[in-house]
């Protein structure tokens, strides 16, 4: 099959991320707005009949001083990673972002090795000689995501070291998904952990309510999001970023951005975010007041935000990044704690790869990252 590339109109772009079942919310033509300080293209591939069967978001971030670009494909590109013949996809995309002056390529291939359900995380949590979850027999594994990891190496792309924590820059390598497809909500809820049962019947009595809110309320989800990076020790974003998501991705799609929020007695106790494409929705960003915890405001927010994912005939609802690390004295142990009581499944991704098409910048650009 020869393939050729070249660079699409957003239009052509959205029209081909709507024809699949699902694709990241990093390869949408908005989310470049998003990314605002970057640079960005969007790139289709072609058959020989002309018709488009890929696509890829590229941003481009410049080296400070000189005109070379780190090129940037977050969880992308979309394409048919499982092709017998990877490189006649990848070799004209390195062609091309070479010419557009990268000296490096980043990728983050949408493919799954393992998944782990929760009986075997739970087993894993248990035993004291357990430390990480790779650690723990995977439930499912996908031999052919081993294929491409080998293709990928062959041709001379290096695996990105995010050191399984995933986190930070770079997108997460383990994430939490609930699987929605061919499953009743009913089941879907049974498989809950009893904790889980308990505080949603808890924040019910209580009288927590879930609502939907609006652009003008962003201001609302700041201040509680601003509570929650101070409590848990990290950089917030600003408001603005937000807003700037909000209309991005609303104006590509009225349906792409939700915000929501658990209040209390007229109060707003949690929120959340929420992002769609096609059939897969995931939980963004998450926000939490530091008092009324004792009512569950967040086990309320994400079993309505569940329902509503099923109810738009989602396949997954994904619970984004967790760390890989089962014990409990980590500090990240907690996420993974309160997003396996869902009854998911944890699931591993081939991580993020590198192509150095200048080896000296690109060494240059690793030794300035790392003493950020």
């Amino acid at each position: 099959m020869s393939l050729t590339l070249r660079t699409i109109s957003r239009e052509q772009h959205l029209a081909y991320i709507q024809s699949l079942p699902a694709a990241s919310h990093m390869q949408v033509p908005a989310w470049a707005d998003v990314k605002a300080e970057w640079r960005s293209e969007s790139l289709g591939w072609f058959d020989k009949s002309g018709q488009l069967v890929g696509a890829g978001l590229v941003l481009y971030r410049q080296l400070p001083k000189i005109k070379r670009y780190l090129a940037y494909l977050p969880e992308g590109p979309v394409i048919n990673w499982y092709a017998p013949n990877l490189d006649d996809w990848l070799r004209p995309m390195l062609a091309h972002l070479k010419q557009q002056g990268a000296f490096s390529v980043k990728m983050g291939p949408p493919v799954i090795i393992r998944r782990w359900d929760s009986a075997a995380i739970k087993s894993g949590i248990q035993d004291p000689e357990v430390k990480r979850l790779r650690d723990v027999e995977a439930t499912h594994i996908e031999p052919r995501a081993f294929e491409v990891a080998d293709r990928l190496r062959k041709m001379g792309w290096q695996q990105g070291e995010d050191g399984g924590a995933g986190f930070g820059d770079v997108q997460p390598r383990y994430v939490f998904q609930v699987p929605l497809a061919n499953r009743s909500l009913e089941d879907v809820h049974k498989g809950f952990n009893q904790l889980w049962r308990r505080n949603i019947k808890k924040a019910e009595k209580a009288g927590v309510e879930v609502v939907q809110g609006s652009y003008a309320e962003l201001d609302e989800w700041q201040r509680l999001y601003e509570i929650t990076a101070e409590r848990d020790h990290f950089r917030p974003r600003p408001l603005g970023y937000f807003q700037r998501m909000w209309t991005a991705l609303n104006n590509e799609d009225p349906n792409r951005m939700r915000l929501y929020f658990a209040r209390h007695e007229g109060e707003n106790v949690a929120a959340a975010t929420m992002l769609i494409v096609g059939g897969h929705v995931w939980y963004s960003y998450g926000a939490s007041a530091n008092h009324k915890r004792e009512v569950r405001p967040s086990n309320a927010m994400q079993w309505r935000m569940l329902r509503d994912a099923y109810a738009m005939g989602a396949t997954v609802y994904d619970l984004r990044g967790i760390s890989d690390s089962l014990d409990e004295t980590d500090h990240l142990f907690g996420l993974i704690q309160f997003k396996v009581g869902t009854g998911g499944q944890a699931a591993e991704y081939l991580g993020e790869w590198d192509f150095p098409l200048n080896k000296l910048l690109h060494k240059a650009l690793d030794i300035y990252m790392s003493r950020r």
